[in-house]
């Protein structure tokens, strides 16, 4: 690779980098005042009188965890039926009902922040079940999630209080204040970068061969902001962001990078603006910080080595890969989307080599906290940092403490049936998929493009993807099978609302207990020995966890 090419790379990361670190203050300060204020604008109380709420009643963590499932639940039902009945619906384009299992699992996608798609959303969904019912639960799976952390981060702030905030206000401040606003300006900045926003629906067009070729427009901008905005990522296209409508420079690329790590990245700034505390946020978002240039690093070294037969013969691992954003392009959009739980792509990452295509698998194994979905990134890492205090007590003799609040049994206990959730439900996913002969037939018959590791890859990413809440894939599998659209909705329900519930659960027992003051038995959580602490926890509960699996795919493929 030329030096004009890495220099280039370069000078991507370093730009976005920057303007990350100029909007952490202010969106982190927004976020925090968001969810602290004391005043409800017009629309809000509006809202609240409507549905009953009393926006001054606070919530005990059992009552909190009962209004997300119940609205979770109430989410699933609406954009099932909707999928089910699209063929009477308004502005269908004339498109069949969606399969019960595709419908199933389309509906559990979204509703988790997953937007896992097992179909060609062009050709199966028309715009009334795009707007009514999968952007919108773009929207409020997003809100949830911050939502969640939101309640985690008041556990620790909150002194011998039984309750830990009102979801039902959560959700609302977080969707008019904070998701609504920034979708608005992103759609607009979007459209200007060339993203596609109409309705003209299937448009018949003659292709220079003298054939015809179907062209699909739509409201393409709209959804595309709030999908990288609220780290959801399905998209228009089954491209997704690798195709023009829905990503056509360079610069929007960047654009688009920005804007799926933007809310994440701040969440630490408004843990630390909440708790009182900034300092706890730095050091937060230092972990953070210092994964993810790791990882991007690593697929980027990777990818351009372009190890490999094919790769070396074409002079580079390009193949999957877009030559408008290159290979520093597709990798660091690759690295953004699976650090976080966005799943949006701009390449395949089935066609990258073998150990670069494991990096993104990595990612999500480490529970995607680095910056993580927006809110389950933070709440992921504070469960972290729980077990890094207890972990440095042990080894060094001080009191395990975290933010003025003591770790004992209980909050050990919840954090670590968190870490245990998703890799069972992974691994557990992966083993049932090819341990059970009648399912194991059907997979490798009908579902693996490419048999032997490759395809074992193929699913373990999937099951990661699926119980982590991201949605992106190794394209080579068919996923729109009776098993997988079941055992993936499974995972992506279980991977979602079990973490949340333990979460809520931790965000009680804290919240319920008074400050304790620190002392010189107290384990410093600011300095970099605790951000170097709570890295290799990180990363060593992940190496422990998958490694096994791990070598039986993508390691054995790339060591061949």
């Amino acid at each position: 690779m030329d030096a004009a090419t890495v220099v280039t790379g370069i000078l991507q990361l370093a730009t976005l980098l920057l303007t990350l670190a100029v909007l952490y203050r202010p969106l982190g300060d927004w976020i925090a005042r968001v969810y602290t204020s004391g005043r409800d604008a017009r629309v809000e109380r509006g809202f609240y009188r409507l549905v009953g709420i009393d926006p001054r009643s606070e919530q005990t963590w059992q009552a909190y965890t009962r209004g997300v499932l119940a609205f979770s639940a109430v989410g699933v039902l609406f954009v099932y039926a909707l999928q089910r009945f699209q063929s009477v619906l308004p502005y269908s384009l004339g498109l069949p009902a969606v399969p019960e299992g595709l419908a199933f699992n389309t509906a559990v996608s979204f509703v988790t922040n997953t937007n896992w798609q097992s179909y060609s959303p062009e050709l199966t969904t028309g715009y009334t079940v795009q707007l009514a019912g999968l952007a919108v639960q773009n929207f409020v799976s997003a809100a949830v999630g911050i939502a969640v952390a939101v309640a985690l981060v008041r556990g620790f702030a909150h002194r011998g209080s039984a309750t830990i905030g009102n979801f039902w206000v959560d959700l609302t401040r977080g969707l008019t204040r904070l998701l609504l606003p920034l979708a608005a300006v992103s759609a607009i900045a979007l459209v200007i970068a060339g993203v596609v926003q109409n309705a003209n629906g299937l448009a018949e067009v003659a292709t220079v061969t003298g054939g015809t070729q179907t062209i699909p427009g739509g409201p393409v901008a709209s959804q595309e902001a709030i999908k990288l905005l609220g780290t959801n990522g399905g998209g228009f296209f089954n491209a997704n962001s690798a195709h023009p409508f829905e990503n056509p420079t360079p610069w929007s690329n960047m654009l688009e990078i920005l804007l799926l790590l933007a809310i994440p990245v701040a969440m630490p700034r408004a843990f630390g603006r909440i708790i009182g505390d900034d300092r706890q946020g730095y050091a937060i978002l230092a972990v953070m910080g210092s994964i993810a240039v790791a990882s991007i690093a690593a697929v980027t070294w990777l990818e351009s080595r372009g190890l490999g037969t094919a790769p070396q013969l074409a002079g580079a691992a390009m193949e999957g890969k877009e030559t408008r954003f290159g290979i520093f392009g597709s990798t660091l959009f690759a690295g953004a989307t699976t650090l976080t739980s966005t799943g949006a792509v701009n390449s395949m990452h089935d066609s990258y080599t073998a150990l670069g295509g494991m990096i993104p698998m990595i990612n999500m194994m480490l529970g995607e906290v680095a910056p993580g979905g927006v809110g389950s990134g933070l709440y992921g890492m504070l469960v972290l940092a729980v077990i890094a205090v207890f972990v440095g007590g042990l080894l060094v003799g001080r009191t395990p403490e975290y933010v003025g609040k003591k770790i004992g049994p209980t909050q050990i206990k919840l954090a670590s049936l968190y870490i245990l959730v998703t890799p069972v439900l992974v691994l557990a996913g992966a083993a049932l998929s090819f341990g059970i002969p009648a399912i194991r037939a059907d997979v490798e018959s009908n579902s693996i493009w490419n048999p032997g590791v490759h395809g074992l890859g193929e699913v373990l990413y999937a099951f990661t993807s699926a119980a982590n809440n991201n949605g992106s894939a190794f394209a080579g599998l068919t996923a729109n099978t009776p098993w997988l659209n079941t055992a993936l909705g499974v995972a992506m329900l279980l991977g979602r609302f079990v973490p949340i519930v333990l979460v809520l659960a931790l965000a009680g027992s804290l919240a319920a207990q008074e400050s304790t003051p620190s002392s010189a038995g107290t384990l410093p959580t600011h300095r970099p020995q605790f951000v170097g602490l709570l890295a290799v926890v990180a990363v060593v509960i992940t190496a422990l966890t998958y490694f096994p699996v791990l070598t039986l795919g993508p390691l054995a493929e790339g060591l061949v």
